[in-house]
């Protein structure tokens, strides 16, 4: 299962990849990447009240999907409030009739806590990477951690910054397996 993290808010032109049961739905957003200059003015307020949720960090992972009236969030986040949250904002916006929400909370695991911050260091560690992405109000490379297994998820500027990103993750101590799903920025 491929989503993209819902990162830096208007950085990027990408594709968006899968949700959680379809790997080619073309229908999944990001709420980070800017779509059309013509897109609905509901799919740009889904994006915008994401991306303004208070509790977002760098450990979670959050899409969507619009089917009508219909917004179906995917992902995962590590506080079970946040996907109370990111249903509640949705549901707010002009032209939204339902919201589905099929955001997984992470379990509670105090290796995979370790791991998430040793990973955080070790990539925004890194001062290739560091003064990139880590002086944003969200860090548009994103950690998620489940039963020991990283994924990263987000977007970077070049092949360099996802091999490093990659690379510095899987240095860490505890993680059984790293999965980079870092795309890079269309231009």
């Amino acid at each position: 299962m491929k989503r993209i993290a819902l990162a830096l808010f208007a950085v990027v032109m990408a594709s968006g990849l899968s949700a959680a049961k379809d790997k080619d739905d073309k229908n999944h957003l990001d709420p980070y990447v800017n779509g059309p200059v013509d897109e609905a003015k509901m799919v740009r307020e889904v994006r915008h009240q994401l991306v303004m949720m208070p509790y977002y960090s760098v450990f979670d992972d959050i899409g969507f999907n619009v089917n009508g009236g219909t917004i179906t969030l995917v992902g995962e986040v590590v506080r079970p409030v946040l996907k109370d949250d990111a249903a509640a904002v949705v549901k707010k916006v002009e032209g939204v009739t339902s919201v589905v929400n099929n955001i997984e909370v992470l379990p509670l695991s105090g290796n995979d806590d370790r791991i998430r911050h040793d990973v955080y260091k070790a990539i925004y560690g890194d001062p290739a990477l560091s003064t990139r992405y880590g002086f944003q109000a969200l860090p548009s490379i994103h950690i998620i951690v489940k039963n020991g297994n990283v994924r990263l998820e987000g977007v970077v500027a070049n092949e360099m910054d996802r091999s490093t990103a990659f690379i510095r993750a899987n240095a860490v101590f505890g993680a059984f397996h790293v999965d980079n799903d870092l795309k890079i920025e269309s231009k």
